[in-house]
């Protein structure tokens, strides 16, 4: 798959109804703003992106990516594709794998939304995290490449780069699972009593470290890209919810690949195969080497850190089921979310009493 157009979870496609694009308003832009851009353009829209609408851009010479703002009332904090263009300006800068961004454009008179252009990054995207294509070694380089990817940015000096106002150190769990549970409810659509249980529990199971660093708060296979031919990660891409916060948080979501029950992702799982056979490794070593890389002691209490990462993400599928139900939800299959919420909820709630919860 070289030079995809799969990255946000479908093909691209006809713009949809709501997310039209002004094409002359684009182009006069882009020739304005865009060192390089030569006219005229297309534009697709990819089939998920499921938070912004996110759009394909090709040229005559060069094909670009338009990250914007839905449409519609929109949650409090959601959307920040100006978070987005900052962090991977920053990161970029000192080399870290993101796309070159280009502009910001915060001037709703153009597109109706406020959006950044950044280039499009040649890759494999593997939304089968078990690689069924690859070789066991192309496999495990693959796995260590993304490991090594997330350690270097769990290592850097953020503020150093200007970012130490990017987020509150501190606290960070308590935060998050605070708007996650307001986030929760204001998109509720029916009860799940699994949900009410971790939102009483995990406030008071947060573990004392309370350690800092940036975050990219939804690092997973899906938004990682990979060289073409080489098992290495080239760019990061969806820094959405990227913050500065707990790296545990970060790491945990990551892994989820290997605790996610069967079932309740179209991307499967890692849990239940033969990871030895196929050149992966087991969730214990993944961490022992990302701990390495990072000087950071072993784990303690996994259980709390892959229940509050199955409750945020139970959480955040419930907000695209109601934007989709006020019509303002991004991916076209947003509806069909809903059958997901309940199973990671309850995912969860038996990691919760792993780590504790009665």
């Amino acid at each position: 798959m070289i030079a995809t157009e799969k990255k946000y979870l479908g093909e691209t496609g006809p713009v949809r109804e709501g997310h039209e694009i002004d094409l002359q308003m684009l182009h006069t832009f882009m020739a304005d703003m865009v060192a390089g851009f030569d006219g005229p353009l297309t534009v697709k829209q990819f089939e998920g992106g499921q938070s912004n609408p996110t759009y394909l851009i090709d040229t005559p010479t060069n094909k670009y990516v338009l990250r914007r703002k839905p449409p519609g009332v929109l949650l409090k904090s959601a959307h920040a594709v100006d978070r987005e263009y900052r962090v991977m300006s920053t990161l970029g800068d000192v080399g870290f794998p993101v796309p070159r961004v280009h502009v910001l454009c915060d001037d709703e008179s153009v597109l109706g939304t406020m959006f950044f252009i950044m280039d499009f990054v040649p890759g494999r995207v593997f939304l089968d995290c078990s690689m069924p294509d690859l070789s066991p070694a192309e496999r495990s380089a693959v796995f260590d490449s993304v490991n090594e990817t997330l350690a270097a940015l769990h290592s850097v000096d953020y503020a150093a780069l200007g970012l130490e106002d990017f987020g509150r150190p501190g606290n960070y769990f308590a935060r998050q699972i605070a708007r996650w549970s307001k986030q929760y409810e204001a998109s509720k659509t029916s009860d799940i009593p699994a949900m009410d249980r971790l939102i009483d529990w995990l406030p008071d199971a947060i573990p004392d470290d309370d350690a800092a660093s940036l975050v990219h708060g939804d690092y997973s296979f899906h938004n990682v890209l990979i060289h073409p031919s080489e098992p290495k990660v080239v760019a990061v891409l969806d820094w959405e919810l990227s913050t500065t916060g707990h790296p545990l948080g970060d790491l945990m979501y990551h892994m989820m690949e290997w605790y996610r029950p069967p079932g309740i992702d179209s991307r499967g799982t890692l849990n239940g195969l033969d990871l030895d056979s196929l050149g992966i490794p087991t969730m214990e070593a993944y961490m022992v080497r990302y701990c390495e890389r990072t000087g950071r002691v072993p784990i303690e209490n996994p259980s709390f850190y892959k229940a509050y990462n199955l409750f945020r993400v139970a959480a955040i599928v419930q907000g695209i089921v109601g934007r989709a139900q006020i019509g303002t939800a991004a991916a076209a299959n947003a509806s069909e979310q809903a059958e997901r919420v309940q199973p990671l909820a309850e995912a969860a709630w038996r990691e919760a009493q792993r780590a504790g919860a009665v």
